[in-house]
């Protein structure tokens, strides 16, 4: 199975929404607060324009996307990472990392960061991301985890 990573088109952004909501929702921890709060789910347009949005896709179809965003000193923050649920398991996920740590390098990276929800904890791990605190988030605590570039 090929997976090709490109950046989002600004016409996507709704298909990507409905990606976002349909990996969120299963999860069924979270699943009342996304019901109780839908306006949680949602892409800024800016993102997209600023090429900082990427898509998996399979097959023509999108799969998965990333969305990475620079901070102060050469540090990024991985701002979102969803795959299709059909799709979970599939290396989709680490392709979009890859393709997450590239972007942060090419731009100077030092570290890209990402609040880890408890569910994607192992996943990151793998990736080589560790713990470097907490973080207070809209849906309960998170960890906060780093990749060295």
């Amino acid at each position: 199975m090929r997976i090709d990573i490109r950046a989002a088109l600004p016409g996507e952004r709704a298909e990507l929404e409905d990606l976002q909501r349909r990996a969120s929702l299963a999860i069924e921890r979270y699943r009342a607060d996304l019901e109780q709060h839908p306006e949680a789910i949602q892409l800024p347009l800016a993102q997209i324009l600023e090429r900082r949005v990427h898509v998996a896709v399979i097959a023509g179809r999108i799969v998965g996307f990333s969305a990475v965003l620079p901070k102060a000193d050469h540090q990024f923050d991985l701002d979102g990472l969803f795959v299709e649920p059909a799709q979970w398991r599939n290396g989709i996920g680490r392709e979009l990392i890859c393709d997450a740590l590239e972007c942060a390098r090419t731009h100077g990276g030092t570290a890209i960061d990402v609040l880890a929800n408890p569910y994607a904890e192992i996943f990151y791990e793998k990736q080589g991301f560790r713990e470097i605190g907490w973080a207070e988030t809209q849906f309960g605590p998170a960890r906060i985890m780093r990749r060295l570039l």
